[in-house]
Parts: C-alpha cells; structure tokens; sequence
C-alpha cells in the first residue's frame, strides 16, 4: 500500500473561522482522516501539505514513526506542526483501517467507551455581556454538559491595561464568571480561560477574586512562554492550574515535564504532533502526577481523534468540547459525533471510526482557503 495524495478540505464554521480536515489517499482505496484546524493561516497549511504529499507520495502509510520524522520540524512552527499532527492522525487512521481495530486498541485498549466533555461556550457567544455568556452556559447544561468554560476577560488587551483598583480591566470579566456560576449553580464545574493576558501580580490577584466561585482550573494566567510565572502562580494560589495548548512535541513539554509548572497539562492532537505525541507526552506526565485535559476548541474530527487516544490514558480528567459553532456539527460526519449527558460515546469502527459526510462538506465547503499569500518559505528539515 502507498500514499497517493494529501487531500485539505476545509469548511466554513461562523465568524470564528473554518475547520480544516486533511485526508490521505491511498492507492488501496483506503484513505486517512485527521484535522489541521486553528493553525492561525489556512493558506500557509495547504501549502505545507502540499510539501508534504510531494515528499510521502509513494511510500507506505503504515511506516508511521518513520514518516513522521521525516516530516518532523523542531522549529517549525505552529503552521508546519498543525500540518504535521493532522497527517499522523490521517495515518493512524489508515492502520485502524487497514487491521479492522479503532485507533484505541492500537494504543493498547480503552480504560473508557465514553469521554467527558466540558462545552466550551466561548466561540459560540457573540454577545459579551454576562448575560450573554450566562444564557448560553444554561442552554449547555441544558443539553447535558456537566462542565462549562468561558473566556471572560475581552478587557484584558495589551500590556497598558490597568491591573489593579476600581478600575482594573478584569473586573468586568469578574462579572461574567458570576453570572455563569450564578446560571448553573453550584454543581456543575466552572473553568476560566485567561488566554495568557496577564501578568503574574495580577494574575495572583484575580485567582484571589475568583476563589467565590469554586473554579475546577483557572487556565493560562500568563503566556504558556513563561513557565517560571506559571509555576509560582501554582504555587501560590488555591485554584488548579492548566496550561500548555500551543505547545509541540515532546521536547517543547519538557519544561512543564522536568518540574510542576501547572496542575493540569492541555495538549492538542493538532499541534502537539499528533496522537502518539499525546500519548507519550501523557505518560511522561504521570512522572509529576500530572493531569490531562487536551485542549480541543475544533470540530469533530480532532474531537474523535482525541478521545480515541484519551480513552487509553489513566490520568486523563476531560475534554474540551467546542459548544455551540454549528448545529450540523455532529452530521459532518458517518456515523455522526453522538454525545449524551455531556460525554462523547466512542465509535466502534475501525481506525478513526468516522468517515466525513460528503453531502454536509459539500453544503459548508469553503473553497478558498483563508490567511496570507502562501509564498512564505516553510520549513524542510528537522
């Protein structure tokens, strides 16, 4: 069997953006599926798949290790990576398929058939107000979702903001957590995305004022960069602490790995180099008694992708789940996503355990792929 073609396809979401689905084509007829979703320039990614279906074309898809290094960057950015990660996914793919198994099984068996989500509500609300993130974290619980997130902190823009007193800018994210806690009550759990806007003074100081509203983690205070913050942070305050969703491959977790930067570790199967990446970067964090909760803010493949290899590891805790996007969301793929009481049920099929539905693509195809002019050069060694 032999890789014939890298094929992108990309579909339009809302004002967000797209998800970006990456298919490997064999000449056997089986083909490979991953997500390459969230690389921050779509044009530059297809480019890059494009590179990278000139140098797999030819060889055999089950050579897994073997392609990755191939294609395996350390300093290729977040572009080259997310590439990367969606083609090993692809391929994984291929290997279920082509033995009859799901992907889980390859990794040694499922703990777990099902997968708890939390909805993260954040790319869903156009509204900003506290009404706004609190009307739509009821309808999530409504549909079942034990575990809700927000990103409450829109004020919190360049480093000149204020950051302390009256007038602080947090103070009307502080508004919106209490109306979400208010919203669902006390027993559904409450996670804040900071998205690394503060520093570390001011972020000791809001986990402070967030301690009323029983926080399950309170994630990237500061820029996941500074690993130094982050562990005083940890540290310091009373609230779990997540971070590492941009990080790639193992060597860039080193420094969350060697000592206890954060409580809860969040890799994402499409930067983080893929499913076996996550897999190993999970073993390694059992050395510091590390939870895992993979950062999954993308559409469904990378949320299948995920929980196949999430179901196999002892100290996975939750995933995200992107709440809200598209209500075709779970019928873009066959068999669709099926989530019940807020956990994704596992398909039982082989290797990924979905196919794409080519009917919904085609109504949501978007046939021009956004970002720059993709004349950049990309990286072609490791």
């Amino acid at each position: 069997m032999r890789i014939t073609e890298i094929e992108p396809v990309i579909v339009h979401v809302n004002h967000r953006g797209d998800w970006v689905f990456v298919q490997v084509h064999t000449d056997e007829g089986l083909v490979g599926l991953g997500e390459a979703s969230h690389s921050s320039n779509d044009a530059l990614l297809v480019k890059t798949l494009g590179i990278f279906a000139e140098r797999l074309r030819g060889q055999d898809p089950l050579r897994i290790e073997a392609l990755w290094w191939q294609l395996y960057s350390r300093n290729g950015g977040r572009i080259w990576n997310t590439a990367l990660s969606a083609v090993e996914q692809a391929l994984w793919d291929i290997m279920g398929q082509y033995l009859g198994v799901p992907i889980r099984t390859l990794f040694g068996g499922a703990l777990r058939e099902r997968v708890r989500l939390y909805a993260n509500i954040n790319r869903h609300v156009v509204d900003r107000s506290p009404e706004g993130f609190a009307e739509a974290a009821r309808r999530a619980v409504a549909e079942g979702f034990r575990a809700i997130k927000l990103a409450p902190f829109d004020e919190l823009v360049g480093p000149a903001h204020v950051r302390s007193g009256p007038l602080a800018a947090w103070r009307r994210g502080l508004e919106r957590v209490r109306a979400v806690r208010e919203a669902i009550g006390e027993d559904v759990e409450l996670l804040v995305d900071c998205h690394g806007r503060m520093d570390v003074s001011e972020a000791i100081l809001v986990a402070k004022e967030l301690e009323p509203y029983n926080l399950y983690w309170y994630e990237e205070p500061v820029p996941h960069t500074y690993t130094e913050g982050l562990a005083r942070i940890t540290q310091t305050i009373s609230i779990p602490t997540a971070s590492a969703e941009s990080v790639f491959a193992m060597e860039g977790f080193a420094p969350f790995l060697n000592k206890r930067v954060v409580d809860i570790l969040m890799p994402d199967v499409k930067h983080d180099g893929g499913l076996l990446e996550t897999k190993r970067i999970a073993g390694a964090a059992r050395m510091q008694g590390l939870l895992i909760a993979p950062h999954n803010p993308a559409g469904p493949v990378s949320t299948a992708a995920t929980g196949q290899v999430v179901s196999t590891l002892s100290n996975f805790v939750i995933l995200e789940y992107a709440w809200g996007e598209a209500d075709w969301r779970a019928s873009l793929l066959d068999p669709p996503e099926r989530i019940e009481d807020g956990y994704l049920l596992l398909p039982e099929g082989p290797g990924l355990g979905h196919r794409l539905n080519e009917a919904v693509v085609a109504e949501h195809r978007q046939v021009a792929p956004r970002g720059e002019d993709s004349s950049k050069v990309v990286p072609l060694t490791g």
